[in-house]
């Protein structure tokens, strides 16, 4: 019998063949092979596979005109490809040419006007390479970038990246920084973070010319969302309201990044700025810890400068210091008063620890009292 009897459920009968029940058996026990309840959701599990399948169709395949539209587009395709193959050969043929004549500003501004920028690529920048230095002429590689970034605003998209820092390591070689600030201001480049930091390390070593690399670098920084080099660079350039400023207007500065900072720029207008209180906005940073940092680091000079600077406001000045500063524990006070004590500030010293014992709450500070917040009676 081709078809075995399976079980009947009024008013329907139900049948499966020897392969199906082969199948059936492979994922269901003998036992469930003949219980109802079993059978029901094993056909529940098919039904579900089923509208798994369906839904695969409609997102997985494609009807059979439409694959006959995909087939005519990809004929469209293949062409054009084989077109700007050929393109690209003649071109390329051109284009060795003429570095093969000497001609190498022609080969310059031919690579940097072929059609779709075909030519504007390393490979280009590997021949001029190979071309070297020749004396009393401009660099050839120097003519490429010249050419590609002179005409790079015709383009819709700007010069790649890694164009664009090996045409500014390039011009800085030659010490072109002329060049390579009008590239970085006039021209459609793209940026990077190495294409900053290659102008900032040339600032380093050219130092007449430092301020206009930090200058170039800082706006480079900005473009790419590097804010921390960028305020760097600022602080470098002795910008301190600028740089500020710049904390201001993108907020995602936290203490940790204000201290690595006034560590590369040991700057007291910056820390100043840095650490008081602004129409009624709260410092950027706690006075007292710069302080402290400043003297764990081994540059005890500038906080020495800083707290002369204080000591000449007197008691009222120290007080508002201490007062509106929320993040420094009294634990932390206690050693900024020994540290002013021990560089000669007697009466600052002494001042500090009379505003700690005047505070609300407070008549005795003990080491115990290390993780009180002098700040904790405002809040509660």
């Amino acid at each position: 019998m081709e078809n075995l009897k399976f079980w009947q459920q009024s008013p329907h009968l139900w049948y499966i063949t020897r392969e199906e029940l082969s199948n059936l058996k492979q994922s269901m026990t003998l036992q469930d092979s003949v219980n109802l309840v079993a059978l029901r959701k094993y056909r529940k599990h098919l039904e579900d596979k089923y509208r798994e399948i369906k839904q695969a169709m409609l997102v997985k395949y494609v009807p059979i005109q439409r694959m006959a539209d995909f087939d005519e587009e990809m004929i469209v395709l293949l062409k054009r490809r084989d077109i700007a193959e050929n393109l690209n050969e003649k071109l390329q043929f051109r284009f060795n040419e003429l570095i093969s004549l000497g001609e190498y500003e022609k080969a310059a501004y031919f690579a940097a006007n072929s059609p779709r920028r075909i030519l504007q690529n390393m490979g280009s920048v590997d021949k001029f390479k190979a071309v070297g230095k020749i004396r009393g002429k401009t660099l050839p590689l120097l003519l490429f970038f010249e050419a590609i970034f002179s005409t790079s605003h015709a383009f819709k998209h700007p010069v790649d990246a890694d164009l664009t820092l090996e045409g500014i390591k390039c011009g800085l070689s030659e010490k072109r920084l002329d060049l390579v600030i009008n590239w970085v201001t006039q021209e459609k480049l793209t940026f990077s973070e190495k294409a900053g930091d290659v102008i900032c390390d040339y600032g380093e070593q050219d130092t007449f010319n430092k301020s206009k690399c930090l200058a170039l670098a800082q706006n480079i920084y900005s473009d790419c969302g590097l804010h921390k080099k960028a305020l760097f660079c600022l602080c470098k350039q002795g910008q301190i309201h600028g740089a500020v400023e710049y904390i201001h207007q993108f907020k995602d500065f936290t203490s940790d990044d204000l201290i690595k900072l006034i560590t590369l720029c040991p700057q007291t207008e910056l820390i100043q700025c840095l650490t008081e209180e602004k129409n009624g906005k709260l410092p950027f940073l706690s006075f007292g810890l710069a302080i402290l940092h400043l003297f764990s680091v081994n540059m005890e000079k500038v906080g020495i400068k800083l707290l002369q600077e204080v000591n000449k406001g007197g008691k009222d000045a120290v007080e508002r210091l201490v007062i509106s500063d929320s993040y420094c524990s009294i634990e932390n006070w206690q050693k900024f008063a020994n540290i002013c004590f021990q560089n000669g500030f007697d009466k600052l010293s002494n001042d500090i620890m009379s505003i700690l014992r005047s505070q609300a709450g407070v008549s005795e500070i003990s080491e115990e009292d290390d993780t009180i917040n002098l700040m904790e009676h405002v809040f509660w």
